[in-house]
């Protein structure tokens, strides 16, 4: 690691910390470097210029820019995964009862709690899949609950109450021929094909509002994003966003809106070598101050499904990718069978099992773009 290549990583990290600005007198209070002030500075203003560290407006330190965090995130930072992560894993993956959908709640959760960010599941695309079966489920004389479900047994359901004189097998009738127009459609085509379906509902039941309001609601429930978000009160907590409304009202509204959620998921600009997908501080998108980080999962019968991380550019990278990595990699493992005996950890085991980059540090000589 050269000169430059330390005094990067050690601003990095005390920033993550602290979430102060960083100068040189700060660096040698802090870590006792073996070199003088004026040294440390020449580095700093070098690595300024070179568009690894900005400078505030409010003092004479510096704080990583985006693309000081990719360096760090690239070539200097090293891993760690505490154990107490991995019991917590290992108890959830142990309650062999729980559905997939529980287990990827409560591993969400770990992650959210751990990292103090929030976590996000991504399901398939609406158009990815299909309508299976809609089901109605008598629970009294004037009450049912409809059921719908996919080809990858997503599931969602809408209980409501039938007035006046329609009976629970006229609403039978309309959900058999439901079945019988729907079955196979994609979940993104639901809605138009429903609309188009209501005078052929209207020859089964004269008053078939509340029965067709009720499915059609049931079915835009149904089509929506499937994403699903843990922790969003952890960023209520972050410096960053705490103290800036305008930053924490652009971060609510991306969590608040599926689809833009989604395309900034999806829209990683680094791959780790853990194949983590990262994405650090999205200008197109407003997000300059917002870190994402991905991993797939592949869940039975569907596509890969992505965990991620979502926070300030400003957090602890090593904690938050080590976790995510050693997360989505158990649960890829637990869902196609493939735990060996000795995955676990045991009690004596060290509390933290660092990870060695197989990196050689970029030299001064290199171009800023391999830097």
């Amino acid at each position: 690691m050269t000169r430059e290549e330390q005094i990067l990583k050690l601003i990095v990290e005390y920033f993550i910390k602290t979430a102060e600005p960083v100068g040189s007198q700060t660096l040698l209070e802090q870590y006792h470097l073996p070199y003088s002030s004026a040294t440390i500075r020449a580095e700093m203003n070098s690595l300024e210029k070179e568009g690894y560290l900005e400078k505030t407006h409010t003092s004479s330190g510096r704080v990583p820019s985006g693309k000081g965090y990719a360096y760090y995130v690239e070539r200097l930072r090293e891993e760690s995964v505490d154990d107490s992560v991995k019991y917590a894993l290992q108890k959830v993956l142990d309650a062999k009862t729980k559905s997939v959908e529980e287990v990827m709640k409560e591993a969400c959760e770990i992650l959210s709690n751990m990292t103090s960010l929030a976590s996000v599941v991504l399901g398939p695309k609406a158009d990815e899949e299909r309508l299976l079966q809609v089901q109605i489920i008598p629970l009294s004389e004037k009450t049912a609950t409809a059921v719908f479900v996919t080809d990858r047994g997503y599931v969602e359901n809408k209980t409501f109450m039938v007035e006046g004189n329609i009976q629970l097998n006229e609403v039978q009738k309309s959900v058999t021929l439901l079945n019988d127009r729907l079955k196979g459609t994609p979940i993104s085509e639901l809605i138009p094909k429903m609309q188009a379906m209501r005078p052929a509902l209207q020859d089964y039941i004269v008053e078939h509002d509340v029965v067709y309001q009720t499915l059609l609601e049931a079915f835009l429930r149904f089509s929506a994003e499937r994403v699903k978000l843990y922790g969003r009160e952890n960023l209520f907590d972050t410096p960053e966003f705490a103290e800036d409304t305008k930053k924490l009202q652009r971060v609510l509204k991306l969590l608040d809106d599926p689809a833009a959620l989604r395309k900034a998921l999806e829209q990683g600009t680094q791959t780790s070598e853990e194949g983590l997908n990262v994405t650090i501080g999205d200008e197109n998108s407003g997000l300059s101050d917002v870190a994402i980080l991905s991993a797939e999962v592949k869940l039975p019968g569907q596509k890969a499904t992505s965990i991620s991380l979502l926070g300030p550019t400003r957090m602890d990278y090593e904690k938050a990718m080590g976790l995510l990595d050693y997360v989505s990699k158990s649960l890829d493992r637990y869902f196609n069978e493939e735990k060996g005996e000795s995955e676990w950890p045991t009690k004596q085991e060290s509390k933290k099992t660092p990870k060695k980059s197989q990196k050689q540090p970029a030299k001064k000589s290199q171009s800023k773009a391999k830097r």
